[in-house]
Parts: structure tokens; sequence; C-alpha cells
């Protein structure tokens, strides 16, 4: 069983892909709809909210975690990694690979959340494994709400005017491979690639889904069931998540206090 978890919906992109490469896993999801974006959080709320979210999966008898959130794999994986008893996986080294093997000219962007691009975890990961490489991290901290909200239509004149701002400066910078570093921004892929039509997509949730299925194998369960926890009211949750899955989560989801967890697992 393989325990997902992210900030609010956009690790369902994460859930997709890996539901598509193991049909028969069993996933549960939590999304962190009622503390929703962790991109504008210190340092040490980020790992508090982690720890939490991390606890929450782990009683529910995971065995391996992905975090699909970009945020939480640049600021707070090294914590988790010490005190989880089970594999834990971030998005960030999946997603440095991958744009390392797709890029032509050495020229890397990366956009994320605030905190993700203060972490500079992916420009760090990305000079480790191709030294000769440039890269430039912009954020992008309208992204998530607008998923959140639903302005994901390809002809949406306000994500698209949002997205020719944001991505100005790595069309100016010459990239060939743009990191999606959050994974939300799937969800406007399209608006993105029609900014910056010359520029290989790299989803960094959809690469850390592979990594999880390469490093563990496919383990199918019996019920092969998907599980679907958020913390706040989930019919707000159900309305958007069909954007991600395409299909209707009515009556699926379940709500929890995280709050129970405390400070969460190490502590």
């Amino acid at each position: 069983m393989i325990g997902i978890f992210d900030s609010g919906l956009g690790g369902l992109t994460a859930v997709k892909e890996l539901h598509t490469l193991s049909p028969g896993e069993e996933i549960v999801y939590f999304g962190d709809t009622g503390r929703v974006p962790y991109g504008t959080r210190s340092e040490s709320t980020i790992v508090k909210y982690a720890k939490q979210d991390t606890a929450f999966l782990l009683s529910q008898g995971v065995d391996a975690i992905l975090i699909a959130c970009g945020t939480v794999s640049t600021t707070a994986l090294s914590t988790l990694k010490q005190i989880c008893p089970v594999p834990i996986i971030g998005v960030v080294e999946p997603a440095a690979e991958a744009a390392v093997r797709a890029t032509r000219n050495g020229r890397i962007a990366i956009i994320g959340t605030s905190a993700t691009v203060r972490s500079h975890a992916f420009d760090r990961e990305i000079a480790r494994l191709a030294p000769n490489s440039s890269t430039l991290s912009v954020a992008c901290p309208l992204f998530v709400p607008l998923v959140e909200n639903g302005f994901t239509a390809p002809d949406c004149d306000i994500t698209r005017l949002t997205c020719e701002h944001y991505l100005a400066p790595i069309r100016d910078f010459g990239a060939d491979t743009l990191i999606l570093g959050c994974t939300h921004y799937p969800l406007i892929a399209e608006t993105i690639a029609r900014v910056l039509p010359e520029v290989t997509l790299i989803s960094a949730g959809a690469e850390a889904a592979r990594r999880v299925v390469a490093l563990r194998g496919i383990k199918p369960s019996p019920s092969s069931e998907i599980r679907y926890y958020v913390s706040d009211d989930p019919t707000l949750f159900t309305a958007s998540a069909s954007l991600f899955l395409g299909h209707d989560l009515a009556g699926q989801v379940e709500k929890i206090d995280i709050e129970r967890y405390g400070y969460g697992i190490g502590t």
C-alpha cells in the first residue's frame, strides 16, 4: 500500500500516474486542503505539516510514501527520511534526472512555489547530475490558487496572462527544458506549453510516481482500492478532483482532523 500526500489537489496527478503504472496497487491519498498552500509558509511550519501528514499515512498502514508536493520535497524531505520507518520519496531527484536526460542545450528552468524556489533544491540536484548545465528557478505563487479554483482551461485569459508574466524570464533565459516543480502545474501544462512552445515540460509528480514503481516494484493488493482523505470540506475537493482524475469522486472523500496527529512523526 502506497501513501501519497500533498497540500491540496495537486498530488492527484501523481495518483493518476501511479494508478496507470500499477493499477492493482492500493493507494491512500491525503490532501491537506485546510492548510493549502504550503508554498508561502515558513520552513518550520512546512516541516510540522509534513510530519503530521506522514504520521496520518503511517496510521493507515502504508509501506511506502510519495511526497507529491514540491514544497515539502524541497524543504522537509531530509528530515522525514531520518524519522520515517518506511521508504519515502520526493519529487526532486526523479524530475531533475528526467530534465538532465531531456535537455539539449543544458539550460533547464524550474517553476515552483516560493518555498521551493528559495530552497534551490532542484538547482543543486541538477548541478550535481550535470555540472556544466545552467538553471533558472522562478516562483509562481499564483499558479496553485488558480488551479485550486478551477482556472485550468487552455483558453482562460487569466491563466494565460499569469503564465506570460511568470514565464517571460524563462523564455529570455533560453531554456529548452522546464521542470513543473509543483504537482498542481500539470493542470495548466497546455497553457504553459503555448507560452513556451519549444520547451520540453517535465512533470515532477509523474516522474516521482515512476520512481516509486521502479524502486518498489508492482505489488498488487487484494482490493486495489484508492482512498481519499482531506482536512477540509470534502465537497470542495470533490468538485475539482475530476479535473485531475477524469472521473467523479462524489461520496469517496473523507475529512479527517489532521491536528489529531500533534506534531507528527518523530516528536
